[in-house]
């Protein structure tokens, strides 16, 4: 699982199906439901943390090419979304802080 601030987790997983890549952004049990997870509110997260997550599951036939491609597929669909993003421009400008950047706070 991989939380990802200023973006919206169902806005990753479409662009990520548009690329042929199959994830998800909740918990398994929760597949299908727009709440964030269960399990990454208990440790802690904001809700708007836990609802940029991204759950993706490797099995025995997963190759090293696939992992590589979601790699590299990966960080180029969280900047496009970012950059569309309001909050994610508040955050530029210092109007809004990280929840991950300790020193933000």
């Amino acid at each position: 699982n991989i939380s990802f601030e200023f973006i919206e987790g169902e806005s990753v997983l479409l662009m990520l199906d548009a690329k042929g890549v199959c994830a998800s952004s909740g918990s398994a049990c929760t597949s299908g439901s727009l709440d964030p997870s269960h399990v990454l509110l208990s440790i802690g997260l904001p809700h708007e943390v836990a609802h940029g997550s991204l759950r993706l599951t490797m099995g025995a036939k997963t190759t090293e090419e696939e992992v590589d491609y979601v790699i590299e597929t990966v960080p180029a669909i969280v900047q496009r979304l970012r950059d569309m993003s309001p909050l994610y421009d508040s955050f530029l400008n210092g109007k809004i802080k990280s929840f991950f950047n300790k020193e933000d706070k």
